[in-house]
């Protein structure tokens, strides 16, 4: 298979081959191969397909619904392709232990039935039950079911996720946290830091006994902390810890993603975390978290009668990076870049390789308007799963 189209990093032409589920090779479009300059004009833009470490739901789809079932993560992914994203690692948060058993259960049922979900699962994220009970940094987490961390209740819902689980935000404030970070290290699953009130040792401490990320850095937190020392600073002075940041430009101020961007570097990452009513019209909805909520027509989601209080993304990836580029905080390949190889890499994902011949197949065709880029056409694996129209 052959794509002509503009590589997103440089702007230049080229041909874009693929076999197989793999880029066979990538060469210029010039010499022999150059295009008159109409058929330049209506080339399309090719970048990596999108990676998002974070999200709970999407078009309606819930992965926290509590009869979650197989068919219903099918019906997910394919929603998702339509955002441009080619890998996700569908997000399961706090709750009582057999809603979440059942939750792991339903996903992996999903990637056993069906190889493209299979494909588009790089993984499981566990966020919570082990989270601060303090208001604030609990988020909407319910308090209920906050708990210690458990080595025994994390490998039974490992167990019925058929080892899926990739990644798991906790808190570093409950007594034991280190020796539940070092088992779950001696897994290969990724340990982040999130929904914290943990002091600044023991941030250090669980970054020593393998902590490698911290969970929506800025959110998740006191409304109000002292100037120092706090947890916000300690994250960010911790060189072992990456970060992910949510960038629809609700959750976040730009002189707070600008400094977590310099601090950072190319390990601060994009996620969307983004709810189930993402995708969905503006309006009223009730939902099992948060209750009743407002979506309105820029994309806020806020918790009804209280409109200063966030209750969720609903934002996908597309958003974010266009947000980061539009606000001059990253040029766009950069933004592209921090929610699509940089967090592949994170995870020792192939697709870390971005768009380069021996990749995988994963790309997303944008076309140019004047809102900007659009996704036109989504390849997963060598195969075209989505074409706009």
């Amino acid at each position: 298979m052959i794509v002509d189209a503009l590589h997103y990093r440089t702007g230049e032409p080229v041909r874009i081959r693929l076999e197989g589920s793999i880029i066979a090779g990538i060469e210029p479009l010039d010499g022999p191969l150059a295009l008159p300059p109409d058929e330049l004009l209506e080339l399309p833009v090719a970048a990596p397909g999108l990676v998002d470490l974070q999200i709970n739901g999407f078009g309606g789809h819930d992965f926290n619904h509590p009869v979650l079932t197989a068919e219903a993560v099918k019906e997910a992914i394919r929603a998702l392709w339509t955002e441009g994203i080619t890998t996700c690692y569908p997000t399961v948060i706090t709750g009582a232990p057999y809603t979440i058993h059942g939750a792991m259960r339903a996903i992996a049922r999903a990637c056993e039935e069906d190889a493209a979900a299979a494909a588009t699962i790089g993984g499981i994220h566990l966020e919570g039950p082990f989270l601060s009970p303090e208001d604030g940094p609990r988020g909407a987490h319910s308090l209920e079911h906050i708990r210690p961390p458990s080595t025994a209740l994390f490998d039974q819902w490992q167990e019925a996720a058929g080892g899926r689980i990739s990644i798991v935000t906790m808190s570093p404030e409950w007594e034991g946290s280190a020796e539940f970070i070092r088992h779950c290290v001696r897994q290969g699953v990724t340990v982040s830091i999130g929904h914290t009130s943990a002091s600044t040792s023991q941030i250090s401490e669980a970054a020593a006994a393998g902590a490698r990320l911290s969970t929506h850095l800025g959110n998740g937190a006191h409304a109000v902390l002292p100037r120092h020392p706090n947890y916000l600073w300690a994250q960010l002075a911790e060189e072992e810890l990456w970060c992910t940041l949510i960038a629809d430009g609700f959750h976040l101020p730009d002189e707070v993603l600008k400094v977590a961007m310099k601090v950072k570097g190319s390990r601060a990452l994009l996620i969307s975390d983004a709810v189930a009513l993402a995708g969905l019209p503006p309006g009223s909805y009730d939902t099992p978290v948060g209750g009743r909520v407002v979506l309105t027509p820029e994309g806020r989601l806020h918790l009804a009668g209280q409109p200063g209080l966030l209750a969720g993304s609903a934002q996908l990836l597309l958003r974010h990076i266009a947000r980061l580029s539009a606000a001059g905080l990253a040029d766009l390949p950069d933004a592209w870049d921090m929610a699509s190889v940089h967090p592949a890499g994170f995870m020792a994902l192939p697709e870390a390789a971005g768009l380069a011949a021996g990749a995988p197949a994963d790309i997303a065709l944008l076309q140019r308007g004047s809102g900007g880029l659009a996704l036109a056409a989504l390849c997963k694996a060598g195969e075209w799963v989505y074409r706009r129209g």
